[in-house]
């Protein structure tokens, strides 16, 4: 079996433009700063409450509920206490009508992480609800 890749034919349109933004926006004041800050109001503003987390953390599997990650990141000294670097960086959004994908980069600790977001637009709110994860070499 062959498998073929082609281009979806989304088309670009303002409104998908200011929707990637708001993402990108949403990422920068809440994801990232949350994730830095240790900052679980933050973070609760931005997942859905049935979000799944998945991936790999220097090559172990790592599969976790949202309440399991909040409580990780409520246990831990957060990279701003610590005074360590912390980087969040949006490379790509993708929108198709209420759902999107983000694809980020965070570097904090001595983690290197290429993620990927799925967001749905529910009740006027983009929503993280499904966040895939690799930790890789520099």
């Amino acid at each position: 079996m062959k498998t073929q890749i082609v281009n979806a034919g989304i088309e670009k349109n303002a409104g998908n433009e200011q929707e990637k933004a708001t993402i990108a926006r949403l990422l920068e004041q809440y994801y990232f700063k949350g994730i830095y800050e240790g900052d679980l109001a933050l973070l609760k503003q931005i997942y859905h409450t049935g979000t799944l987390l998945f991936g790999d953390v220097k090559g172990q599997p790592y599969a976790k509920t949202l309440e399991q990650y909040l409580d990780g990141v409520q246990h831990r000294q957060s990279p701003k206490d610590l005074g360590k670097p912390f980087k969040g960086e949006v490379l790509a959004v993708e929108v198709v009508n209420t759902i999107a994908v983000a694809t980020v980069k965070v570097q904090l600790y001595d983690f290197n992480y290429y993620e990927f977001l799925s967001f749905h637009k529910l009740d006027g709110q983009w929503l993280i609800v499904n966040k895939m994860i690799s930790d890789v070499s520099k």
